[in-house]
């Protein structure tokens, strides 16, 4: 790990303050994401992501969940805070809309880098391929976020107090309270000893069966209107055509599971999908 660190760190020291070569980078960058993310939905919602309850031994040896998610999780969090230190602009530093919307992005990956995963109760061994998979999503994601907000994004003085921005704070900051609750409500469906799965009720699970999926959905749209770049709708677009599959299968899921399930709920967004 120190070895990987010292490296990044010989490699950030090369990267010019900013070129239009690199401007351009970010926008195909961004491209890619949103372009793949149609065979991405398509592809998932005929298979299942294959981890947790879909996880499978085909899909590679498995990796201790709470190790697997920190360091799958850790490029988003580190690599926009190596970006900061070492490579960030004047303008960056001068421009306090740039660092909110980095703090909002960072404040994410501490939750869910350090904290959901030492919050997880049990679990089962992730699969090697969805483990590579999702670091190298994070690698490439935190780079392009990451540059954008500290070379390239530009923002008028009154973009703070713009009605787009405040909307896309609110909807970000209602977002992760509904994941974070919709999170504690999965962690203790379970009493001590328990096994197998339960319905889960209260907060956005009476309207949704993945509600903790619809809330991260809706925390990173608001964050796309507040940052209104390419690279941000990039990211939101991918979301949703990642983990909205997954949503709609754990409802498939409950619906033939448990004959008591409420038949009001949708799978991922309330009362449409």
């Amino acid at each position: 790990m120190a070895t990987i660190f010292s490296v990044a760190l010989k490699t950030l020291s090369t990267f010019p303050k900013s070129s239009a070569a690199e401007y351009d980078l970010l926008y195909y960058l961004a491209a890619v994401m949103a372009g793949t993310a149609i065979p991405t939905v398509l592809a998932l919602m005929i298979t299942h992501s294959p981890y947790g309850r879909y996880g499978s031994p085909k899909w590679g040896a498995g990796m201790h969940p709470k190790v697997a998610w920190v360091l799958q999780e850790l490029p988003s969090f580190l690599v926009p805070v190596l970006l900061i230190c070492y490579t960030s602009s004047d303008k960056f530093s001068a421009s306090l809309t740039n660092r909110v919307l980095m703090g909002m992005f960072l404040l994410h990956y501490v939750q869910r880098t350090f904290i959901f995963p030492l919050l997880l109760r049990g679990g089962k061994p992730t699969p090697i391929v969805p483990f590579i998979l999702a670091f190298m999503f994070c690698l490439y994601n935190g780079y392009m976020q990451g540059r954008t907000l500290t070379q390239y994004a530009v923002y008028s003085d009154t973009w703070l107090h713009s009605s787009v921005f405040l909307t896309g704070c609110l909807l970000f900051f209602s977002g992760m309270l509904i994941n974070l609750h919709s999170d504690h409500i999965l962690r203790n469906l379970r009493k001590p000893g328990e096994t197998g799965y339960k319905i889960p009720r209260g907060g956005m699970f009476e309207y949704v069966s993945g509600a903790n999926f619809f809330g991260e959905s809706l925390e990173w749209f608001g964050w796309a209107l507040a940052c209104n770049t390419a690279q941000a709708y990039a990211f939101f677009f991918f979301t949703i055509c990642n983990i909205g599959p997954r949503a709609l299968h754990h409802h498939r899921y409950y619906l033939e599971k448990f004959e008591d399930y409420p038949k009001t709920r949708k799978a991922f967004i309330p009362f449409i999908l």
